[in-house]
């Protein structure tokens, strides 16, 4: 599948936000003018913004913080309209279920992006499974664990190094000493700490 690979600056200077695209131990910031977007002209703070285009915005913004295309974006969705949870909170669960953002939150890789490579590079394994299906959905109780190759690079021992520094989301439990994890529970909203209004796009979907 197609993936985006250009410069992740761009993507966080078009959305005005740290879309988490780079590693933590790394700002953004400190090298990239997020208030100003492509193009060099500075966002004003006045003006009123079109519905249409601030709906558009948080959903663009959401889809590429998890690294999801525009298609599977919109299937993960119409999986949510169908629940009988909140729309917006069972879209975000799904995002937060694929394994590579599971790899992720669990501080195995500096970045998403980098978790999805892992992944398909089949060093992730799933109740001892190899796995190379990054938008595998797991489920509550699963674990997750790195097959030794994985456990010797040193951009997994950067990234959990770090992580350790790090409080954990409540919805994993990572052990670093065997390198593996597990998904305890589905995350609550305000588990889920990003800058995110997910029912803006819950409303760009229903028009």
């Amino acid at each position: 599948m197609a993936r985006y690979t250009g410069p992740t600056c761009k993507l966080a200077r078009r959305e005005g936000s740290d879309l988490m695209l780079k590693s933590a131990s790394r700002p953004l910031e400190q090298k990239c003018r997020l208030k100003t977007p492509p193009g060099g002209v500075k966002r004003s703070g006045g003006g009123r913004k079109m519905d249409y285009l601030e709906h558009l915005r948080e959903k663009q913004k959401l889809r590429r913080i998890y690294g999801v295309l525009e298609k599977q974006f919109r299937n993960y969705y119409k999986r949510a309209d169908r629940s009988t949870k909140a729309t917006g909170l069972a879209l975000l669960q799904i995002l937060e279920s694929r394994l590579d953002n599971v790899v992720y939150r669990l501080g195995f890789a500096a970045t998403r992006a980098q978790a999805r490579q892992m992944v398909a590079h089949k060093l992730v394994q799933v109740e001892d499974r190899v796995s190379n299906i990054p938008s595998m959905q797991i489920t509550p109780g699963q674990r997750i664990s790195l097959v030794e190759k994985a456990k010797k690079l040193q951009m997994v021992k950067d990234a959990t190094v770090w992580a350790q520094t790090q409080e954990m989301p409540e919805w994993v439990d990572a052990d670093f000493e065997n390198m593996q994890g597990v998904y305890k529970q589905l995350p609550k909203r305000e588990a889920i700490a990003l800058e995110i209004n997910e029912n803006l796009i819950v409303e760009y979907y229903s028009k």
